[in-house]
């Protein structure tokens, strides 16, 4: 076990010792190989610089209450990663590659698991990328799919502790029919000056209304918007929005508690009606908010007293019971890697 202070880790990028690659030439998937090294030799004309055919996932592995390692439903991963890369042209990951790479760099690197008990867990971060050359605008005819790992903390500082959020109606995630939801690095590019601006305006990060009428909710910035009203757990719904596999898990969590979930359009006027509201995906499983603020309106929607509501807290307890393997999995989403 290496001697790493785990409570303290942020989220942030960790050097470990092994990641794993495997190339796509002409439509045929090589041999996976082992590197120690963080960087690729690629192509100046390489698609993914120039156009970009890129594509990536992120998943957390957990040492559980029995020392024993899980993973969270990668399957779900593996389908989302194959609906981006048809939604920019890339060869597409089978299973069997995808998940066969995760055990390999997790094994490789299984020293920085973090304890169980720590509040850590290991990121996995798989990637794929046009490499082949072309000037042109058209999809490369190599491709390289890379796994690396690092052990992290949680994505926002204050962890599951109410934040700060921004609406912004001067910015743009994504276009209404663009790739909103698929998990490509240009949604991402265009969240990054807006999101800079919130955290210098001291907000943890920003909401993104739909492009189209500037009516309804779409991403909290790199995460799914949900809000409890009553025994209701509602979360927008729209093609512009990356569906999230903690979202999806949530609310199946939420349907088995005795609530109503609702996946449809949620206005901003509606904020006010919420009891609870947050943000979830991978990185943060839950992010609690604590305040939304329209940045042009100057509207203010407060939730609870300054603690995560009740439901919120038993949706985030219930989630990491099972992927840290205290409590059963009656669904089926975590695998133990032996």
């Amino acid at each position: 076990m290496q001697n790493i202070e785990w409570g303290s880790l942020p989220f942030g990028y960790f050097k470990t010792e092994y990641n794993v690659r495997c190339y796509n030439r002409f439509g045929t998937w090589g041999k996976i190989e082992v590197s120690s090294s963080e960087y690729i030799n690629i192509h100046i004309a390489a698609t993914c610089l120039h156009y970009g055919q890129e594509a990536f996932e992120g998943m957390k592995v957990f040492r559980g209450a029995d020392d024993k390692i899980r993973i969270f439903r990668w399957e779900e991963n593996a389908k989302r990663m194959r609906r981006s890369a048809e939604g920019v042209m890339m060869a597409e990951v089978p299973d069997e590659l995808f998940y066969g790479m995760i055990e390999k760099v997790v094994k490789l690197n299984a020293e920085f698991i973090p304890p169980y008990g720590t509040g850590a867990a290991l990121y996995i971060r798989p990637l794929l990328i046009g490499t082949g050359p072309q000037v042109g605008v058209k999809p490369a005819d190599e491709y390289l799919f890379l796994i690396f790992v690092g052990p992290v903390g949680p994505y926002f500082k204050e962890g599951f502790h109410p934040v700060r959020m921004q609406i912004v109606r001067d910015y743009d995630r994504c276009a209404p029919l663009g790739t909103g939801h698929i998990k490509v690095g240009g949604n991402y590019a265009a969240s990054l000056k807006p999101a800079a601006r919130a955290k210098k305006e001291g907000f943890a990060s920003v909401i993104f209304l739909e492009a189209k009428e500037k009516k309804y909710i779409d991403e909290a910035g790199p995460a799914n918007f949900f809000g409890i009203k009553g025994k209701q757990y509602i979360t927008p719904d729209s093609h512009s929005i990356l569906p999230s596999i903690t979202n999806m898990s949530l609310r199946t969590l939420a349907k088995d508690m005795g609530l109503v979930v609702e996946l449809r359009h949620v206005t901003v006027e509606e904020l006010g009606e919420f009891d609870e509201a947050g943000a979830c995906g991978t990185a943060a499983i839950i992010s609690p908010i604590r305040e939304i603020e329209d940045r042009d309106t100057g509207k203010v929607f407060t939730y609870g007293d300054g603690e995560a509501g009740p439901i919120t807290t038993a949706l985030y307890n219930k989630l990491r019971a099972i992927q840290y393997g205290e409590e059963p999995d009656p669904y089926g989403w975590t695998r133990i890697i032996e």
